[in-house]
């Protein structure tokens, strides 16, 4: 039994003629007959009595059809549900976004989006990586503004825009035309940040190193859990540090360079669990963002996308958080 025989034989009660229900119902009249042969047989019972002229239910087809209207009744209100949650803009939002990222594009981002959506409370949380795709998946949050690929099945991903990395060099770096080029003894100054799994493991991919063991595994004496902090670091000549370029772009007071196209990137997008519905919200949330970025970050440039979700050290890290 399917909803679209229930609306066969709710036509064909409203018109009691073959031909004309299945104009109404954008079908053949041939195919008309056999679904209502289909169900009938189904139901092992006779719905309409086709002696009849007009076309007339049997008793039993009565309350079939009653049955059915209710129920399509009850169905094309789960779609006018739908259609309203799609395209909701009230109520409340809790975005997590990863905190390499928050600082230099949320405030931004709350101006544009409260002047779009004046009737939504938006709720927002830092969170690591992994509590991010955690709080998506167990609906702890809405919406996830993260680094991707996640790699995850029941995650759906919106890529709303690539972040090129930039490198806050040391004196002894390397550069040509004013462009980063990779100094291998760099590598054993690299600093990375304290549980934020998929940012260092995109660092360790650009620098071409498999894991976390090796010349930088005593960096992880340090507390690091903030790019700003980072920087500050890389200032007091501490280290070496490879980072987002929106931490840096509207800084003045630090010295970055850019690597050469196409440069290293990180895609930024919106994730959400398979069962999230608010379509609406989602477009203008992407919008929004996108309004807010500087406008070199919404230039066409070639990009490397790094990947990390693949990463053993982002795997192993992310196991170590979850047992």
């Amino acid at each position: 039994m399917t909803l679209q025989q229930l609306r066969y034989i709710v036509a064909l009660d409203d018109h009691r003629h073959f031909a004309k229900a299945a104009e109404v119902c954008m079908v053949t009249q041939p195919g008309l007959t056999i679904q209502l042969k289909n169900l009938e047989e189904e139901l092992g019972i006779k719905i309409f009595d086709r002696d009849k002229v007009p076309l007339k239910p049997t008793e039993a087809g009565r309350e079939i059809i009653l049955r059915a209207k209710k129920t399509l009744h009850e169905a094309d209100g789960i779609r006018d549900f739908v259609i309203r949650q799609k395209d909701d803009l009230e109520g409340s939002v809790t975005i997590g976004v990863i905190s390499t990222l928050s600082p230099y594009l949320i405030p931004q981002f709350m101006k544009a989006i409260g002047l779009e959506t004046p009737k939504i409370q938006f709720i927002i949380k830092e969170m690591n990586t992994g509590q991010l795709m955690e709080g998506v998946l167990t609906g702890a949050i809405d919406i996830a503004l993260m680094a991707t690929p996640t790699g995850h099945p029941q995650l759906r991903e919106h890529v709303v825009f690539n972040e090129p990395f930039v490198a806050l060099p040391n004196s002894s770096a390397i550069t040509t035309e004013g462009l980063y080029q990779l100094n291998p003894g760099d590598m054993q100054d690299l600093l990375l940040l304290r549980q934020e799994y998929c940012y260092n493991a995109q660092l360790l991919d650009i620098c071409g190193i498999k894991n976390a063991n090796g010349p930088i595994a005593e960096q992880f004496s340090y507390d690091i859990s903030s790019v700003e902090t980072l920087k500050n670091m890389v200032r007091a000549g501490l280290g070496f540090a490879i980072v987002p370029e929106l931490s840096v772009i509207n800084d003045a007071s630090m010295t970055y360079k850019r690597f050469q196209e196409p440069a290293p990137s990180r895609e930024i997008s919106l994730v959400i669990s398979d069962s999230f519905t608010r379509k609406l919200l989602l477009e203008k949330i992407k919008a929004s963002l996108w309004g807010s970025l500087p406008e070199p970050l919404r230039q066409g440039k070639r990009y490397r996308r790094i990947q990390w979700n693949d990463s053993p050290y982002f795997i192993n890290a992310i196991s170590g958080l979850k047992g």
